[in-house]
């Protein structure tokens, strides 16, 4: 079992905290956060360090995880990333047990694929990604780098969303229809036409 390190202690770490545990390939050290005190815990993980102290814990193992939750903002996990790349830590990719998972897809690493999702042939998700709960990517869709496609949020086939983009809960996108970087998509909005870069949509 490899060791690991987790990157944030809010919401969105409880969550990757129990899809590891189910995976049982990992064993967690401890969690790294800016705004925990040292020493607190989250169920029953400690935070061991903040962002500056990276590099002297990769000492301690040189797997790490993001688990910094992503909606308005892609930027805190899209820069922590890059820095664990630069330090040289390994990010797995961490699919729940209960998704199902085409192996005819493509995933990229520091990617969750969180409970219930499913993602069919011919799809590809970059790194970096959250695949939340419940969400369906359907064949030959593409899903960009650093990008959240929240809860039970359907990406049709042969649809694509760029990076750094945000699907709120419950959308549905139509197939074949791009939408482009930096976008956030409401929750529950039902995308019919092609969205340019940086548009959010009401």
């Amino acid at each position: 079992m490899q060791e690991l390190i987790i990157i944030g202690a809010g919401g969105h770490a409880k969550s990757v905290i129990d899809i590891l545990e189910s995976m049982n390939e990992y064993k967690i050290l401890g969690l790294v956060d800016n705004s925990f005190e040292l020493g607190s815990e989250v169920l029953g993980y400690k935070v061991i360090g903040n962002d500056l102290d990276l590099e002297k814990l990769k000492s301690l193992s040189k797997f790490a995880f993001i688990a910094i939750g992503q909606i308005k903002n892609p930027f805190p996990r899209f820069k922590i990333y890059q820095k664990l790349k630069k330090l040289d830590f390994d990010l797995p990719t961490v699919i729940s047990p209960s998704s199902i998972i085409s192996d005819k897809s493509e995933i990229g690493d520091g990617t969750i694929v969180m409970n219930g999702a499913i993602i069919n042939a011919g799809a590809n998700v970059g790194s970096n990604c959250i695949i939340n709960s419940g969400a369906i990517i359907e064949h030959d869709a593409s899903i960009g780098d650093n990008t959240h496609i929240s809860t039970n949020s359907v990406i049709n086939g042969s649809a694509s969303v760029g990076n750094n983009s945000f699907v709120g809960s419950g959308s549905i996108i139509r197939n074949n229809i791009s939408i482009g970087n930096e976008c956030i998509i409401s929750m529950g909005s039902i995308i019919y036409k092609n969205i340019s870069d940086g548009v959010t949509t009401l």
